[in-house]
C-alpha cells in the first residue's frame, strides 16, 4: 500500500519581478516555479545579485510579484492573506539575527507570540524548551550583546519556530559566522525541522550546507534549476 503524498506547503507559479535602474527595468525573477512539500528541505544558490533574496521576500509575502501567482498551503496569497497569516505561516531566519538588543533571549524567541497577542504560560513554557533544544537553555535570560554570533543565530532559530510554522525561509542564516559555527547551525536547523516536520528553504552561497538538504536549486537567469542542469 502507498503511503500518502505529503502536502505542498509552498506553490509558486511564473513568479516574476523586475525593478527600475533609472529609466531601464532589470529583470530579477522572470518565471520562478517551485513546489515545497511539508516536511522537506530545499536549498537555492546561485551568484550573487541573482534574486535569491528577492524570491524569498515574494514567497514571504514581503514584496508583491509582477506577475505569476503564489499559494500558501491550499490559499492563494495577497497583500491582505500575507498580513493576516505570515506571523503563524513563516518562520524566518536571516544572516544578521535581527534581535532585538533590549530584549533578552527568552524575549526575543516569544516575539512572534507577542505578535498575535498571546502570551501566556504555556507560550513562555514553549519559547524555554525551544532554548534548550537550541543549546541555550542556560542563557535564557542574557541579552543579545551577551550572546557570541553563533548563539544569537540560535536564538533566532527558535524565534522561527515559536509559532510551529508549516514553512522556515532561511536567508545565508551562516553568513556572518565562522565555519564551524555556521556547520552548527546549519546541522541545528535541519535537525529541527527534521523533528518537527517543518518545511525548509535555504538560502546559501555555501555548497556543502546546500548539499545537507533534499533538493537543490540554482536560480539562473531569472529561473530555477535542479542542481547540475
Amino acid at each position: 500500500m502507498n503511503s500518502p503524498r505529503a502536502a505542498a506547503v509552498l506553490r509558486a507559479t511564473g513568479l516574476r519581478k523586475s525593478y527600475l535602474s533609472g529609466d531601464r527595468p532589470i529583470d530579477v525573477l522572470t518565471g520562478v516555479d517551485l513546489e515545497v512539500m511539508a516536511g522537506e528541505s530545499v536549498a537555492v544558490r546561485g551568484e550573487s545579485g541573482a534574486g535569491k533574496s528577492t524570491l524569498l521576500n515574494l514567497i514571504a509575502g514581503l514584496d508583491t510579484a509582477d506577475a505569476g501567482t503564489l499559494t500558501w498551503g491550499n490559499e492563494i496569497v495577497t497583500q491582505k492573506t500575507a498580513t493576516v497569516r505570515r506571523n503563524r505561516y513563516l518562520g524566518m531566519v536571516f544572516q544578521s539575527f535581527y534581535l532585538i538588543p533590549e530584549l533578552i533571549a527568552l524575549e526575543n524567541v516569544l516575539m512572534p507570540r507577542r505578535i498575535g497577542g498571546k502570551i501566556d504560560t504555556a507560550a513562555r513554557a514553549r519559547a524555554g524548551e525551544l532554548l534548550v533544544k537550541v543549546g541555550l537553555g542556560e542563557r535564557a535570560q542574557h541579552l543579545p550583546s551577551q550572546l557570541s554570533g553563533g548563539e544569537r543565530q540560535r536564538v533566532a532559530v527558535a524565534r522561527a519556530l515559536m509559532n510551529e510554522p508549516p514553512l522556515l525561509l532561511a536567508d545565508e542564516p551562516t553568513g556572518n559566522l565562522d565555519e564551524r559555527t555556521g556547520d552548527a547551525v546549519i546541522e541545528l536547523l535541519l535537525g529541527l525541522c527534521a523533528a518537527t516536520g517543518t518545511a525548509l528553504i535555504l538560502v546559501t552561497h555555501n555548497a556543502a550546507h546546500a548539499a545537507k538538504t533534499g533538493r537543490v536549486l540554482m536560480l539562473r537567469a531569472g529561473k530555477l534549476h535542479p542542481h547540475g542542469v
